[in-house]
């Protein structure tokens, strides 16, 4: 059984995991616990209740145990339990004890089904039981039940590999005898975190329960499926027992009458029953954690280690002293510049691999979020020609204009620019906030020193300044139109563009269109990949464009409006040609559909743009018209053109000198004023002792460290004490683990050897035992 110092290691696990689960730390230390596993109604429970002599677990049908429960057993002269959520109160009513761990699970999971990974942790003092950690978890399911979600076997999956794939974790493998034991779940998930069988214990259960004429002889002898550690049988009360009240010493009784006496059992009796099981599993686990015990104090003391700075200095704490306050706040303030700088430029020690911070989230702010604004206010294409079309006949007047109106290509391009400072001052709002964060929440944690910090800093007059020079930058786009900048292409170029687009080929548009009216006779109606040129419009089978099913070339096409189908949900524009020949095959028109009425009015524009006109426009609500003259539309195309060209120079100027403005009056404003003012703002407002209160979040993270930090000291000093010459049982050598294969590979072959089988020779004598696993149980020869 080990040394005196072993068996006190024990214990301190017990007291090291209430003490982690109370700073929420319980699943870094991975200490070195039994987990029970198994399916449902599989007997966990009562094993449990066994083990301790007592009713005390939930019993129903379904998800009982909805939480994982830390049972800690400690031996001791009086009877009672203690929960981690309920200090200093004892019970002595195990029924209470029942009833409080239904009310916590209750609490989190709800009054139905649900479950939920917070475990609690359950300390029963007694002198009827070993010194033992173990965990018991929901129960294996399959199907959902009341408000349990529908991935409820996923999700238990997902909680019982989160205890069982730790190193320092002996598996206890539960599955009840009158099920086949090549389909259970225990031994499947045992097997995928322990492939060599050294952290596994089986259980076998429900041995009373067997079809007459068969047993678990083979299992339990560990010829069946064999596991390192081997299996153990024992016999529990049955659910007619259970509601009797049958006293578990006299169900313990029992089950050792049950092996004594049974033929295949009773040469094996001293090895089973409940009492062996929970010797063994405490030899077991004194034995793993001795095993454990370098790696495990390794572990230790690296945590230890990490905190032992950070705990002298709260425990030099006085929050009285005003030197300290003055000497803390000083620090602060300068660990505040170098971070704030760290973040900014992206200097840290510490990398963030999970989420954008500092300097990061700013340049997608500049690079990203600020160009998509800037395109987010460029008009549409038919309320752009709309204001060209107005604005060249408001021009003309009463007089027929003979040449394009450079007043219209100016009122539209100071239209466009004046439409930048709302994204603009947006823009300087958002780098603003990111300001805010990273100095103040991402750098400070004292939350009185925060609020004064955030109440200083000069970011708001920053920002006025700010918003002052970039209105000023569009003024100054304002008050003179470049045309002579060398990226403007100018009247003559733009209407040489008009002109001869028709020679250049240039894609003005690319996307998915229906061709409707296609009759069912020959295929109905398709969707194709469409590209509109200035010489043509060409459609292919998918947008890899490789496939090219037509090409319609543009000449003598006008535009026609088609009147929206009573069933249908597109929206249908069609194309002809004026000389009244066919456009595609034997069709006189193509109908094209889209999807949204915006879409059809960008194909619109387009065609427009590309010189494919309206058949006829009809008059606007407002009474004007817009006019169908040759004349004007080239007039409309060239402004068009002049006013893309010259607004994507100030869109370019604008992306780039925003950043620069930002960065050279907010952000480095703010870099000096923290180095340099900040600690002088401070003390400016006469309260530089109050700053330095101790915040409720701030006491409660020192009082945590300071608890870890001597729950680790008090661990280390213990594990020092042991003997590193403990006597210990050897673990089992190894088994043939041939039989490691999923539970349908080997139902599969057990079903093909049934039915290769003659009748005759499986209705004859039984075979003798075979040592080669696997093997078929004998109640499926029967």
């Amino acid at each position: 059984m080990g040394n005196h110092g072993m068996e006190d290691l024990i214990p301190l696990v017990n007291r090291l995991q209430d003490v982690m689960g109370r700073v929420g730390q319980n699943s870094s230390l991975h200490l070195p616990q039994i987990v029970v596993v198994g399916g449902q109604s599989a007997g966990k429970s009562s094993v449990l209740e066994n083990f301790v002599g007592r009713d005390f677990l939930p019993r129903g049908s379904g998800i009982v145990t909805r939480r994982p429960l830390i049972l800690q057993l400690l031996h001791a002269d009086s009877e009672y339990g203690e929960f981690l959520h309920c200090q200093r109160k004892k019970f002595t009513d195990f029924d209470e004890i029942r009833k409080e761990i239904e009310e916590e699970t209750r609490r989190l999971t709800g009054s139905n089904k649900g479950i939920c990974p917070v475990p609690i942790n359950l300390r029963i003092h007694s002198p009827h039981v070993l010194n033992l950690t173990l965990v018991d978890l929901p129960g294996i399911t399959k199907v959902p039940v009341g408000d349990q979600p529908a991935d409820i076997e996923y999700q238990i999956r997902d909680m019982i590999m989160q205890f069982i794939c730790k190193d320092n974790c002996l598996v206890l493998a539960v599955t009840p005898a009158n099920t086949d034991l090549a389909n259970s779940d225990a031994l499947k998930l045992a097997k995928d975190v322990d492939p060599q069988g050294q952290r596994t214990i089986g259980v076998i259960t429900k041995l009373d329960l067997m079809d007459e004429g068969t047993d678990a002889r083979e299992i339990l002898e560990n010829r069946l499926l064999p596991l390192r550690r081997g299996y153990i049988g024992v016999v529990n009360r049955s659910q007619k027992d259970i509601d009797g009240k049958k006293d578990i010493k006299a169900a313990l009784l029992a089950e050792k009458k049950f092996f004594l006496s049974h033929p295949a059992y009773k040469h094996m009796a001293e090895n089973m029953g409940t009492p062996y099981l929970q010797r063994t599993l405490n030899q077991q686990l004194t034995n793993h954690i001795r095993e454990t015990l370098p790696a495990f104090s390794c572990h230790l003391q690296s945590q230890f280690l990490a905190l032992n700075k950070e705990a002298e200095e709260y425990r030099q704490y006085s929050s009285e002293d005003p030197a300290r306050r003055t000497k803390t706040l000083l620090q602060l303030v300068q660990r505040l510049a170098v971070d704030f700088e760290k973040l900014i430029e992206g200097s840290g020690d510490k990398v963030d691999t999970a989420n954008l911070s500092g300097g990061a989230r700013i340049n997608r702010i500049f690079h990203e979020q600020f160009p998509c604004e800037l395109v987010k206010i460029e008009s549409d294409e038919r309320k752009m020609r709309q204001e060209i079309n107005y604005a060249i006949r408001n021009i003309h007047g009463v007089r027929t204009g003979l040449f394009t109106p450079d007043l219209a290509f100016e009122a539209i391009v100071k239209k466009q620019i004046s439409r930048l400072k709302g994204p603009c001052l947006k823009f300087i709002d958002l780098v603003s906030q990111e300001l805010i964060t990273t100095c103040v929440y991402h750098v400070l944690v004292q939350c009185t020193l925060r609020l004064k910090v955030d109440e200083v800093l000069i970011l708001t007059v920053l920002m006025c300044v700010c918003s002052v020079q970039v209105l000023l930058l569009i003024g100054i786009q304002l008050a003179y139109i470049n045309t002579k900048h060398e990226d403007f292409i100018g009247f003559t170029n733009a209407q040489q563009t008009y002109n001869h687009s028709n020679k250049t080929g240039k894609v003005i548009r690319k996307g998915w269109l229906t061709i409707s009216n296609i009759g069912i006779m020959k295929g109905g109606a398709k969707e194709f990949w469409f590209i509109l040129t200035a010489e043509s419009l060409s459609w292919f089978k998918d947008d890899e464009e490789k496939e090219k099913k037509y090409m319609l070339p543009l000449d003598n096409l006008k535009l026609r409006d088609v009147e929206k189908g009573f069933m249908s949900s597109k929206f249908i524009f069609a194309v002809f040609n004026t000389e009244l020949r066919n456009v595609y095959k034997d069709y006189k028109c193509l109908e094209l559909a889209c999807n949204s009425q915006e879409e059809l009015d960008s194909w619109k524009a387009s065609l427009l743009r590309a010189g494919v006109y309206p058949e006829k426009v009809p008059v606007s609500g407002n009474g004007a018209e817009n006019s169908t003259d040759p004349q004007l539309e080239r007039q409309v195309e060239t402004i068009r053109n002049l006013v893309d060209s010259y607004m994507s120079i100030v869109y370019k100027t604008i992306r780039d000198l925003m950043p620069k403005t930002i960065m050279h009056l907010m952000i480095n404003s703010v870099k000096e004023f923290i180095s340099s003012e900040l600690l002088a703002q401070l003390y400016a407002l006469g309260e530089c002792s109050a700053l330095m209160d101790e915040s409720p979040e701030q006491q409660k993270h020192r009082e945590e460290v300071l608890c870890k930090h001597a729950a680790l000291k008090e661990a280390l000093a213990v594990i020092g004490e042991i003997s590193t010459s403990t006597c210990t049982t050897p673990l089992p050598p190894p088994v043939d683990s041939s039989w490691i294969q999923s539970s349908t590979e080997l139902c599969v072959k057990l079903g093909l050897r049934l039915l290769l089988t003659p009748w005759r020779k499986r209705s004859g004598p039984k075979r003798p035992h075979s040592t080669a696993p696997p093997s078929v149980p004998r109640r499926e020869e029967k």
